[in-house]
């Protein structure tokens, strides 16, 4: 890398003068009733338009926090104080400009920052509507505000030109193209705002896609996963040759990426491809109930097909983050793969003597106390065995929605059957003991004889 401290330290200096000057003239103002009156001004509109914006938040979300997902409501309230601090900011200087004919340069910077203020606000709601939910999203959207109010003060002091020059002059060469600090900050800059139209661009594609319902789920998530993929690497051969960087410089890193893909990347690679291959063959879909082998025999609902894993809802309601990989090269078992009706089983015993027929009748009678109970194919009791104690039955019937759990229909028809069993006098045997004391009674001590 090269650079130039002489020059660096000279421009410095320069800069530093003519700021110095500003900040004694803005120091001078405030010095002045004219100044001073602008200051409260200014402190007034800041305060009218907090005000404002509170009372509009609490208009648009108190009641209804869900308009906050939605841009244009979301956006209203984001852009409440900077617009209307700023609309009366230029108001006070166009009134002093036809009344009072006095400087209004403190009016004139305020009004800039709260210009500036709307301008982070935006963007930063543009990039919370693109970006998915989440920290990334947090993260990004407070990392956008400092670097914009960061750039706005060096424009105001001054030092934008001299940061350019100095980025400029720190270069260095990749093969025969030579690449400065302040290209390649440019070619992040194009590259995000680029990117971040094209996942605008491919998320109205998806929602559309998503709309489509004669089309498989699978298939049309393929679709818009191929869509997104596209729009991105188009958005990087856009962005490269704007700032001026050639596309031959991408067959460097793209040699480096073949190597890490070979090392340290390949499971990554491998679950992406994992990823289409499921959306593609259709072997599991979202809401499909699975057990996979190969995760420690977790059973669950496939919530989220994604990339790089599969999001399982267990019945506990945890969810499990199983990769793309495991599903191809284990055993699946996808009970909802033809049929999503799940076939459950009670196990009962009734005491010898009863009328095994009426308990049967009464035992399928039962299961039409749950509506999530199929009648076709219809509940069926089997007598299984002549145990030591009970007569032992099996009820076996079929569930609809397995997805929505399966002790539900369970506990409801344990409790029908009992109330029918009760109803007509059957009983469920269980066992018991009869103790017999053989020999002199009177070695038994009197408190036991007693119990």
């Amino acid at each position: 890398m090269t650079q130039d401290p002489a020059h660096a330290a000279t421009s410095i200096d320069n800069l530093m003068a003519d700021q110095a000057n500003k900040f004694d003239l803005i120091v001078e103002l405030l010095t002045t009733k004219s100044g001073l009156i602008q200051l409260a001004l200014l402190v007034l509109i800041v305060w009218f338009g907090l005000w404002f914006a509170v009372r509009v938040q609490r208009y648009l979300f108190r009641d209804h926090p869900e308009r906050r997902e939605r841009l244009l409501t979301y956006l209203f309230g984001r852009l409440a104080l900077p617009v209307c601090g700023f609309i009366l900011a230029l108001l006070a200087i166009v009134a002093n400009a036809l009344y009072f004919k006095a400087d209004a340069t403190i009016l004139t910077v305020g009004s800039a920052m709260l210009f500036w203020l709307g301008v982070t606000r935006l963007a930063a709601a543009l990039v919370r509507t693109i970006l998915p939910k989440g920290k990334i999203e947090q993260g990004t959207e407070h990392s956008i505000a400092v670097l914009f109010w960061l750039g706005f003060i060096a424009y105001q002091l001054g030092f934008d030109g001299l940061i350019f020059s100095w980025l400029d002059s720190i270069s260095f060469h990749v093969g025969k193209n030579r690449l400065t600090a302040l290209m390649i900050l440019s070619a992040l800059l194009w590259v995000s705002v680029i990117m971040l139209a094209a996942l605008w661009v491919s998320r109205l594609i998806d929602k559309r896609i998503m709309l489509i319902s004669h089309v498989d789920l699978s298939f049309r998530i393929v679709i818009s996963k191929l869509v997104r993929t596209g729009m991105i690497i188009a958005a990087v051969l856009i962005a490269l040759p704007i700032v001026g960087i050639d596309l031959t410089v991408l067959s460097v890193f793209g040699g480096a990426l073949g190597v890490g893909l070979g090392f340290g990347l390949q499971k990554i690679a491998s679950n992406y491809v994992s990823g289409f291959i499921i959306l593609l063959d259709r072997s599991v879909r979202i809401g499909d109930r699975v057990t996979v082998d190969g995760a420690g025999s977790r059973t669950g609902i496939i919530q989220e097909i994604t990339s790089r894993y599969v999001v399982l809802r267990q019945a506990d309601g945890t969810e499990a983050l199983i990769p793309n990989e495991t599903l191809i090269s284990n055993t699946v078992v996808n009970t909802s793969y033809s049929d999503r009706s799940v076939w459950q089983s009670l196990e009962i015993g009734v005491a010898y003597g009863s009328d095994l027929r009426q308990v049967m009748a009464l035992m399928v009678e039962a299961t039409t106390s749950s509506p999530r109970v199929l009648q076709d194919p219809a509940p069926t009791a089997f007598v299984t065995a002549f145990a030591d104690s009970s007569i032992n039955l099996t009820l076996g019937y079929w569930v609809g929605d397995p997805e929505n759990g399966l002790l539900g229909p369970k506990s409801a028809i344990n409790l029908a059957i009992w109330d029918k069993f009760v109803e007509h006098g059957i009983q469920i045997p269980f066992p018991q003991r009869e103790v017999r004391v053989l020999g002199d009674v009177s070695m038994i001590p009197q408190e036991s004889r007693q119990a």
